[in-house]
């Protein structure tokens, strides 16, 4: 059985963060391994409290982990501290990680802002690079590329910016080692830049060839944990073997099924129904 080890932040309320992932890669078959870099008191309506977990600890559960069942990819979610980032970048380095994806989480689906200014840098410098897919929403990848996204040219040109500020992250890097590298992008459109009733979004592979992939909007307010269980879709798609982009395509195929199938729990934005793949008791 291939193992995947998520990198994140603990959603108390199990819709987002290591809860959602590790029931998306149970959902796949695939054996859940979990880091730990923060403690949310969190439900459905929003964020109350974070507790980061502190660097050296989080580089101790990665050393852990990579030391007894080792990942065959690695999902990275909620950093919330520099610091945090640099302990990631240096146990992946470490241990010689490979098919690593990072949802680069700013901002919950509440509204909430999960992540430190200064850990945005962080996250670029020295997690892209480190990076099979990157996986950022609208907002993110308006805050990564430096520019306003209204429409699709928009996305693309974004894109090319995020892709660009990789290259220079490693160019400036203190890594000798270090060589430009661009992961595949993946800019999510589940915010809408377009016709409302689509969810299209874009992908820019690592060699620069480019594709839409384009969906249809499930209409629904129940979406928390929609960006950490895709990320950790691409990841299971990664550990199986599958290229950038046929995990990409598999992953959204996923979470469009994860939302159409629907639950109704918690009085704000609920969670999916992460096992909708099997048979079992009516959604709630």
């Amino acid at each position: 059985m291939k193992a995947v080890l998520t990198i994140a932040g603990s959603d108390s309320s199990g819709g987002a963060g290591i809860q959602a992932d590790l029931k998306t890669i149970a959902a796949h078959q695939l054996f859940g391994e979990s880091v730990v870099t923060a403690l949310t008191a969190q439900n459905t309506t929003g964020v109350f409290g974070v507790m980061d977990v502190d660097p050296a600890f989080v580089g101790a559960q990665m050393d852990a982990v990579f030391d007894d069942i080792r990942p065959d990819a690695v999902k990275i979610g909620m950093v919330s501290s520099p610091a945090i980032v640099r302990a990631i970048a240096d146990g992946l380095r470490r241990h010689g990680a490979e098919n690593i994806v990072v949802d680069p989480v700013m901002v919950a689906t509440s509204g909430s802002a999960l992540i430190a200014d200064a850990a945005v840098d962080a996250l670029v410098a020295e997690l892209f690079p480190l990076a099979t897919v990157i996986t950022p929403n609208i907002p993110e990848a308006e805050v990564l590329a430096g520019m306003d996204i209204s429409c699709a040219d928009d996305v693309e040109r974004a894109a090319e910016l995020i892709a660009a500020r990789c290259v220079a992250a490693v160019e400036t890097s203190p890594n000798p080692d270090a060589a430009p590298r661009v992961p595949a992008i993946m800019v999510k459109g589940g915010h809408g830049v377009g016709d409302p009733d689509a969810a299209d979004d874009y992908l820019r592979m690592a060699g620069g060839e480019h594709v839409w992939l384009h969906g249809k909007r499930v209409h629904t307010e129940n979406t928390h944990g929609t960006g950490c269980s895709l990320s950790s879709a691409i990841a299971c798609g990664l550990a199986q073997g599958f290229s950038a982009d046929v995990a990409v395509r598999e992953a959204k195929a996923y979470v469009a099924g994860a939302l159409a199938a629907g639950l109704n729990l918690g009085r704000g934005s609920g969670p999916l129904n992460h096992m909708w793949r099997y048979p079992g008791p009516a959604p709630c």
